[in-house]
């Protein structure tokens, strides 16, 4: 009998939930593949557009050299080096961008620009996620008991008799803006501002790393890394630093 109610609840709720997941991913797999598939094929076109155009203007150049020196740029960027610019350039592993890394690792956002390439960083780095994820999740549970606490009080108060339900509207949709805003706009704006992004590019950044997915195809500081050496003064670099420090902590309004 238990096993003839495994085999129905099988049957009944896991498979239709499997085939909808599925279905999902394939309908995702889909879209994806008809809006990038060509921008992809043209990106790669001008790549190859652009390596020919240089091997006829450096006669002197051959192919399997041109070749061995991308494969250099490709390594130092899988590495986190930034190839424009010096050796001048700022360490991607100041203090600021170390605070910055330690945050994607604790959130599991990991954006992927940036990586440890030492054996003891990538020990450190395992039993450093093991204990700092279950440590950020129980922050974030903390965090959300208390929030949930206040919202119970004021929940309260908006339920007391003499509470019109004008007013209960009014206090719902009052905190929906807020929230809106602090998590959907505010962000936005602030990445557009300091990284010269368009709106709808900082709106992307914002829910991609709220929700923990962090491609790393948008980083915060990356711009101002590679016009590190036109700022006289270090100003890049301190937004840089500021974003970085910062960018973290919006994530704990989604609990």
């Amino acid at each position: 009998m238990p096993q003839a109610r495994l085999c129905g609840c099988w049957g009944g709720r896991v498979l239709p939930l499997l085939l909808a997941y599925v279905c999902y991913l394939l309908l995702g797999a889909a879209v994806f593949q008809l809006l990038e598939k060509q921008a992809e094929a043209q990106s790669r076109d001008q790549v190859q557009f652009e390596k020919l155009r240089f091997l006829e203007n450096y006669t002197c150049l051959d192919q399997w050299a041109l070749e061995q020196f991308v494969q250099v740029i490709m390594e130092a960027w899988v590495k986190g080096v930034n190839p424009k610019g010096n050796s001048t350039n700022p360490s991607n592993w100041d203090f600021g961008s170390s605070f910055f890394f330690a945050g994607t690792v604790v959130t599991t956002i990991g954006y992927g620009n940036l990586a440890p390439s030492t054996e003891a960083g990538q020990v450190f780095c395992v039993f450093y996620a093991l204990v700092g994820i279950p440590l950020n999740v129980v922050f974030l549970n903390h965090l959300g008991a208390g929030l949930h606490g206040h919202l119970a009080t004021l929940e309260r108060w908006e339920e007391q008799p003499r509470r019109s339900q004008l007013l209960q509207i009014l206090g719902l949709a009052l905190f929906l803006t807020l929230g809106t805003l602090v998590i959907l706009i505010f962000p936005p704006m602030v990445f557009s501002h300091v990284e010269g992004w368009s709106f709808g590019e900082g709106f992307y950044f914002a829910f991609i790393t709220l929700s923990t997915i962090g491609f790393g195809d948008y980083v915060v500081g990356l711009r101002q890394d590679c016009e590190e050496e036109d700022a006289p003064d270090g100003t890049h670099r301190e937004e840089s630093t500021a974003t970085r420090v910062t960018q973290v902590t919006p994530q704990d309004f989604l609990v």
